[in-house]
């Protein structure tokens, strides 16, 4: 939910901070700050705003120093101020702490700390870490039991790190990632790959309930119960030229930009691996599958495309899944769905799901993330980092994916993997179409509700479109069943109604056509995605004709597009949405 990152070596340590954050600044945005140690002593700067911003009006970038930490702010306890920003400091201004997850005792653990003395300076449950840190180190002396008595105070999700004035950088993790980076002199630690990948790509996974300490001698690992622990350096391969934007004016529109080329390596599996994955689902007597999100979008997807391979699986969405985990039983597979292989919701459902004796899939972006690490087994989708906060190249990636699992099971000869090459040019084909997609969009910009129809295949489609007009453009809009429409929404719709109906001539053509005619007598104005032209169509993008059962890969396209668009006409930033952050840690 936040991004944090620490440095402890011989290089200037705050460029290297501002530099890391900038990279993972998706994981949010509210707020920015980071701490160093000089000569023994705790320098801190932060403020409101993103990376550039605040570093630009307080030159975060200019302390001096070769130890520091810092992060950015997605808010979830206290207002988006100063105060609230991370670094939080104790009170003799030794100890200095960012943290990414949710502290549910912080209301106990404060008013304990009030009573020895302690005073505070935020809303956050963040800050009682350095407190916790103080007092306990205040008593020890020593700062392995300092992070281990603290460790096992803290209730809820947590990784923190933490410096100290004595030139020693600590973290620790609890349902939240942390990763340490390892370079030559230098030791990272960070919520993120990407906030050091330039500079190393050797990395140590700490897992659940795990401590790191790095001093000046060495850098050592215990567990909250203090037993001196190993953890191994992972190589870790990743594009770092696609976490560029080049020549496009977002991350988002570039991310669009790249489907056509990864829904193709979204198939590229290793054979045992896929095989495993497949016979797992084939000998399950119970499938559900869950996802948050636009990943619970490629859920629904994934519960129509199975029913022809005779698999029937249950899409659950993951915050729901607690009401419906004793639904599981050892003959049972989760299959879970998560870009980032972190979200608090997907993880207490797979979490649940282990506990009632379940097998576990998986299908991420990241296959060093959390969830890969606690599957039975997990596919990657390769669609290489996504840095804009909305979903768009990783959903394509992600059915393509789950097309590519279901016609193996059902042994189709002639599924998506053969489709590829038709694939990509159908999506090059739409994206071609870039500049008639933005005219729609300022066609319709002034809308205060938009509907999307479709049926079948495209519902789930709908829903996915709806929220990325949401998420980008802070426009009302809603995904529905068109066969919905004459049961209540039909009310809402009048002539200053407009309604987007994804309409390919397939088997849904018909009934959806009906739909429209009835939308248009009551003085909506149509959007038509379709690959037939049609005069009932106020505004028509016009699809390539396709395999019936993939228009959900190519119909997004123009959805996607349209919400980009929608949002430079709305003055947003499409890459950081408002109130949103990529990883959504906490629950």
């Amino acid at each position: 939910m936040c991004s944090i990152i620490g440095y402890k070596g011989n290089e200037h340590a705050s460029t290297l901070l501002i530099e890391g954050l900038k990279k993972m600044e998706y994981r949010g945005y509210d707020s920015v700050g980071i701490a160093t140690i000089k000569s023994g002593k705790l320098l801190i700067r932060k403020g409101v705003g993103k990376v550039a911003e605040v570093n630009k009006s307080l030159r975060l970038d200019e302390l001096p120093g070769k130890l520091g930490i810092g992060h950015t702010r997605w808010a979830t306890h206290g207002g988006i101020v100063d105060s609230n920003a991370h670094p939080h400091l104790a009170c003799n201004s030794t100890i200095a702490v960012v943290h990414n997850g949710i502290i549910e005792n912080y209301h106990e653990l404060k008013d304990e700390l009030y009573r020895s003395g302690h005073k505070f300076n935020s809303e956050t449950d963040s800050e009682v870490i350095a407190h916790l840190l103080e007092e306990y180190f205040e008593i020890t002396g020593d700062i392995r039991l300092s992070m281990i008595f603290t460790c096992k105070r803290l209730v809820g999700s947590f990784a923190f790190v933490a410096v100290f004035n004595s030139s020693t950088l600590c973290g620790a993790r609890y349902d939240e990632p942390l990763i340490v980076g390892v370079g030559h002199d230098d030791y990272f630690l960070s919520s993120d790959i990407l906030g050091f990948l330039n500079h190393t790509d050797r990395a140590i996974f700490l897992d659940n309930r795990d401590i790191v300490v790095i001093n000046d001698s060495d850098i050592s690992f215990f567990n909250f119960d203090g037993d001196r622990i190993s953890r191994k350096i992972t190589q870790v391969a990743w594009e770092l030229g696609d976490a560029d934007k080049g020549k496009y004016s977002h991350y988002t529109l570039k991310e669009i930009h790249e489907q056509h080329q990864t829904i193709v390596k979204s198939m590229d599996q290793d054979k045992k691996n896929l095989e495993k994955f497949c016979k797992i689902i084939t000998d399950a007597k119970n499938v559900f599958i869950t996802g948050s999100g636009t990943s619970y979008h490629s859920a629904l997807i994934a519960k129509q495309i199975f029913s022809k391979s005779k698999i029937h699986v249950e899409p659950i969405m993951s915050s729901e899944f607690q009401y419906s985990a004793d639904l599981l039983d050892e003959n049972s597979v989760l299959l879970a769905i998560s870009q980032s292989g972190e979200t608090a919701d997907v993880m207490h459902s797979v979490k649940s799901a282990k506990e009632m004796g379940a097998k576990v899939l998986s299908i991420v972006n990241i296959p060093t993330s959390s969830l890969a690490r606690l599957s039975d087994s997990y596919l990657e989708v390769n669609c290489g980092p996504e840095i804009g906060v909305a979903a768009t190249k990783s959903f394509t990636s992600q059915i393509a994916l789950l097309y590519h699992v279901a016609d193996l099971i059902g042994k189709k000869s002639n599924g998506i993997f053969a489709s590829k090459d038709v694939l990509t040019k159908a999506i090059k084909q739409v994206l071609e179409l870039d500049s008639h997609i933005e005219s729609v969009a300022n066609q319709i910009k002034g809308s205060k509700d938009i509907y999307i129809l479709g049926r079948s295949l495209h519902f789930p489609i709908c829903l996915e479109g709806a929220l990325k007009i949401k998420e980008l453009s802070y426009i009302h809009a809603e995904g529905m069943a068109a066969g919905e429409l004459k049961h209540g929404p039909l009310a809402l719709i009048d002539n200053n109604s407009i309604v987007i109906v994804i309409h390919p001539n397939d088997s849904t053509y018909g009934d959806t056509l009906s739909n429209i005619h009835t939308i248009k007598s009551r003085g909506a104005k149509i959007v038509g995605i379709s690959n037939k032209k049609d005069e009932v169509y106020d505004y028509q993008i016009t699809i390539p004709t396709i395999n019936e059962s993939l228009y959900p890969l190519i119909e997004i396209v123009p959805l996607q597009l349209l919400a980009y668009y929608l949002s430079i006409c709305n003055n947003a930033n499409p890459d950081y949405p408002r109130n949103l952050a990529k990883s959504v840690t906490v629950k």
